[in-house]
């Protein structure tokens, strides 16, 4: 079942709010460590991992989620416009065969995704579980919502794109032709600031190890994000 158009046109609010409430999962007493925390001696008591280099490990994977999401986000953003990515309503002007949608039908919500994972280590074990669980069944109502608009637009030329390109985990090699749009990278970077600014966040300041030290630079990378959409110019973002 695909989003309703109210999910669809505050998908950015809702998903702010999943995860904000998978952080709220702290308030509960029996949830007061990360997942991060909790998971690093369990890798421990395997029998693989010293303490540290568990810990070392899930921080790297954190980056890794967070900084391929981010770049997918950034790639797909590129050749859609900021505008589109950021609009409350679906758009149809085009089948987009360039950069990650040669690889992806969905690469912008696979990077949500992934970001989720990065943003789970921080959160309790609860909060991680249950952000895990809504983001996932959230960008599958979106994509459910866009499949039947686009056929419906595009009706066989887009029905051929998705027999070839997968719906979700990317195919290495690219599964079309390129149709030769130029990406606009500064546009996109400035649209994906809040990605970007988390990536940099766990690259930078993850090695402190500090799970509260993260969280306040995620907030402070909304609150950029935030403020770099309220300065661009509109004609920038579309």
């Amino acid at each position: 079942m695909g989003a309703t158009r109210f999910e669809y046109r505050f998908r950015y609010a809702l998903h702010a709010l999943v995860f904000l409430l998978g952080f709220s999962f702290y308030l509960l007493p029996s949830a007061r460590e990360s997942t991060w925390l909790v998971l690093t001696p369990l890798l421990e008591h395997t029998g693989w991992f010293s303490f540290s280099t568990a810990t070392v490990s899930l921080l790297v994977l954190a980056i890794i989620f967070a900084s391929t999401g981010a770049f997918l986000r950034t790639w797909g953003t590129a050749f859609l416009g900021a505008g589109v990515v950021q609009s409350g309503s679906m758009h149809g002007d085009a089948i987009h065969a360039d950069g990650p949608f040669r690889h992806s039908r969905n690469p912008l919500y696979l990077g949500t995704f992934l970001h989720a994972l990065a943003l789970a280590l921080l959160m309790s074990p609860y909060g991680a579980l249950f952000t895990i669980v809504v983001i996932s069944i959230f960008q599958l109502r979106l994509i459910l919502a866009e499949e039947p608009f686009l056929a419906a637009r595009f009706g066989q030329p887009y029905l051929d794109y998705c027999k070839r390109v997968p719906r979700l985990l990317p195919s290495l090699a690219p599964r079309i032709a390129a149709s030769g749009a130029h990406p606009r990278w500064l546009q996109a970077v400035l649209g994906e600031i809040y990605m970007i600014g988390v990536a940099l966040s766990f690259a930078i300041f993850g090695w402190r190890y500090n799970a509260n030290l993260l969280i306040q630079c995620v907030l402070v990378s909304l609150g950029v994000s935030f403020l770099v959409r309220a300065i661009l110019p509109r004609k920038q973002q579309d």
